[in-house]
């Protein structure tokens, strides 16, 4: 489905936060790398789906009633074979409707993990009564919340105006490279900012999102978690 058949699907049923796989999907379609995932409805499914993309994969409660996944015991990381992913979709299964016994279960997202090492980004976005819409860049992870570096522009973008958000940040030293740890590409995680300020301008329904983290290594950036709300009708 095209990003508009998403919104437009979601907004039908009543939904303003896109389900995991719909975010993913309207991301990759802008041209963002996202560690590649879809949504399985059944154990089977799913080890077709973790042979396809290959191991190791992590394993996701996917349901509009859930935010936090790890509190319900909804996710399972560094799943290695199709025994260790029957084990962990049934373990989902089975944790969920125990901890969110009223929440409505679409399925199970299956995700190719991500490469050790490199360093964790966010890349976000709001729609600003007055500017518009508004990119946000800064450390990912825990890091957003603690310590709020962060740096703004208006949409749209230029590359250089994305290089010069991650150069505004007070940690852009460590993307620069420390210790062992060599410099991140700069110019693909510029190619996502740049792609996250046209998303937002090309669909008006979006009031926010967050793509955190981004794994930003030498070589390449990619979107590990997508997440994207709507604007309330």
């Amino acid at each position: 489905m095209s990003p508009r058949e998403i919104i437009s699907n979601a907004l039908r049923e009543g939904r303003i936060k896109l389900l995991e796989h719909e975010a993913i999907s309207v991301v990759k379609s802008y041209g963002i790398p996202v560690a590649e995932a879809y949504l399985a409805k059944n154990v089977e499914e799913a080890i077709e789906i973790a042979g396809k993309i290959g191991y190791p994969v992590v394993l996701k409660i996917v349901s509009p009633d859930i935010s936090h996944k790890s509190d319900v015991g909804g996710v399972v990381v560094g799943v290695n074979n199709s025994d260790q992913v029957r084990e962990a979709f049934n373990k989902i299964m089975e944790n969920v409707p125990k901890k969110a016994p009223n929440a409505r279960i679409t399925g199970i997202l299956v995700q190719k993990m991500a490469e050790k090492g490199g360093v964790e980004v966010i890349v976000g976005g709001l729609r600003d009564n007055v500017f518009g819409p508004v990119v946000m860049f800064g450390l990912g992870g825990i890091f957003v919340e603690v310590l709020k570096d962060v740096s703004f522009r208006v949409a749209p973008l230029t590359r250089e105006d994305a290089l010069d958000m991650i150069k505004e940040i007070k940690a852009h030293k460590i993307l620069e490279g420390y210790r062992n740890t060599p410099p991140v590409n700069k110019e693909a995680l510029a190619d996502i900012i740049v792609k996250v300020a046209k998303l937002l301008e090309e669909n008006p329904e979006i009031d926010s999102l967050d793509l955190n983290p981004i794994i930003a290594y030498p070589d390449k950036a990619i979107v590990v978690d997508a997440r994207i709300i709507l604007k309330k009708r």
